[in-house]
């Protein structure tokens, strides 16, 4: 398997160069030179196995042949052995024909666990092989930081820098960042947005002296293996719905599009899939592009969802490349004009056979402390989390608009736990969602985090003063 970048100007790599690259040296993301296949009764093949086994077969083809299968096997199944919940990501109906896709049972209660338990062993697999060390940097709106930092401490190879928007994230969400006391672990709380902190991820990677001292990896998901770790979920709940000889729907709270375009690589891959619905809040740049084809700024505006509080999906690349015949000097159009206008359009055609998969929708604050309230007091007293009540209104408003038809399984992806959002949830239903006893103590641990202003000298020159050389 060779990967390519979304540019068409940084050189095709292998797995392992992919995993450890991350961003692509042109500014790209890299995806598979072609998508791997499987046929209807090799789906079929796959229902009843274990969640692990499931990855392993979906995984494999990416790999490549990098890495060894025992060694594959080995870390999917540690990786997941680390979840709380048999069937790792569970699902549970909600209504006649809708469901709730449980992703976060893992050890931060969030779906970033799914991948990230299993990227921080790839990592040190291929590190440990090569004889290097490696300097991870991530920028989080609130999970995926706790998730990588999860996965890669006290790891023997790694460094890890995750920064946040300072008084932007959840206190539970900036507790299971500043907390962890393991030497390789460093918490940066950065002045500004979640998309100032992803565009200083992308300003380091993108300074190829530092990028090369420091061995420059990232753990977010411009990361292909995070992407490829996701695309089993999409499989597991297919399966379990009778696919491949039903295509169910799936609904994605989503802002940095890689969750929602894992779904995409499974469609690709040959897996029934009915529609891919993307779920926003009201920083809605996603939904208004799916709704008339134009990509563009318009500020972010702090929400219960935080996570989703983003205009610059960084993802939404790898489908442009897809949408645009995989020409990588269209998408180097496009996103030059991002930089400098704010935005851009693509044609009605390329719109309109993307919306053969694809829909969208938008769920107000009003709407998102709502399904709050309805899920608990209709579902038995289901906790959702905020993030999670976006994509059940979003799908809700679906199925009463007949964009999904009645007798098509529709899955919601339930992308955190209730209780990494306690004041929403309990502002809405009443109830205080309690931790669980892993995490009973979280409150209690000292902190330790650095706050940076939103300065590329800082930053740059703190990464340096603080990881580890030898």
């Amino acid at each position: 398997m060779r990967y390519i970048s979304t540019r068409g100007q940084a050189p095709a790599l292998d797995f392992e160069g992919v995993l450890l690259a991350g961003l692509a040296a042109d500014g790209g993301l890299y995806v598979p030179e072609s998508w791997p296949q499987f046929s209807a009764a090799e789906w079929r093949a796959m229902r009843g196995l274990s969640y692990a086994e499931v990855a392993f077969r979906v995984i494999r083809p990416f790999v490549g042949g990098c890495i060894p299968d025992a060694d594959l096997q080995r870390m999917i199944g540690e990786a997941y052995a680390t979840f709380g919940h048999s069937a790792v990501v569970p699902l549970r109906q909600t209504g006649p024909n809708d469901w709730l896709l449980e992703l976060f049972h893992g050890p931060t209660l969030a779906f970033k666990d799914v991948a990230l338990q299993l990227l921080g062993r790839l990592f040190d697999w291929a590190l440990q092989r090569a004889g290097r060390r490696a300097t991870i940097v991530g920028a989080t709106s609130g999970d995926t930081g706790s998730a990588a930092i999860e996965g890669c401490r006290g790891r023997a190879n790694l460094d890890i820098f995750i920064m946040f928007p300072q008084g932007r994230v959840s206190e539970v969400q900036r507790r299971q960042m500043t907390t962890v006391a393991d030497a390789n672990v460093h918490a940066i709380a950065l002045a500004g947005t979640f998309d100032d902190a992803q565009a200083m991820v992308k300003a380091l990677f993108n300074d190829a002296p530092f990028r090369d001292r420091v061995g420059l990896t990232a753990v977010n998901s411009i990361n292909w293996a995070r992407v490829m770790a996701q695309i089993v979920y999409y499989v597991t709940a297919a399966l379990s719905l009778g696919g491949p000889d039903r295509a169910p729907a799936f609904c994605v709270p989503t802002g940095n599009f890689g969750d929602i375009f894992a779904g995409y690589a499974a469609a690709r891959m040959g897996l029934p899939v009915a529609k891919l619905i993307v779920a926003t809040n009201r920083n809605d740049i996603l939904a208004r592009f799916f709704s008339g084809g134009a990509y563009r700024k318009d500020g972010v505006t702090a929400t219960i969802s935080p996570s989703m509080d983003i205009q610059i999906a960084s993802n939404f690349e790898r489908l442009l490349f897809d949408m645009h015949g995989r020409d990588g000097g269209e998408v180097r159009r496009l996103m030059a004009e991002l930089d400098t206008a704010g935005g851009f359009s693509v044609s009605p055609n390329a719109l309109a056979e993307t919306q053969h998969l694809f829909a969208a929708g938008r769920a107000d604050e009003a709407a998102t402390r709502a399904m709050l309230k309805t899920a608990f007091m209709q579902g038995n007293g289901i906790a959702i989390d905020p993030h999670t009540a976006v994509g059940m209104a979003v799908a809700a408003s679906q199925r009463a608009g007949r964009a999904v038809a009645a007798d098509i399984p529709l899955v919601t992806l339930a992308t955190a736990a209730p209780a990494k959002f306690p004041d929403a949830v309990q502002a809405a239903t009443g109830q205080h969602p309690a931790l669980p006893p892993r995490l009973a103590d979280l409150f209690d641990r000292p902190e330790r985090q650095t706050p940076l202003a939103n300065d590329y000298k800082t930053v740059r020159d703190f990464i340096d003063q603080h990881r580890v050389t030898a």
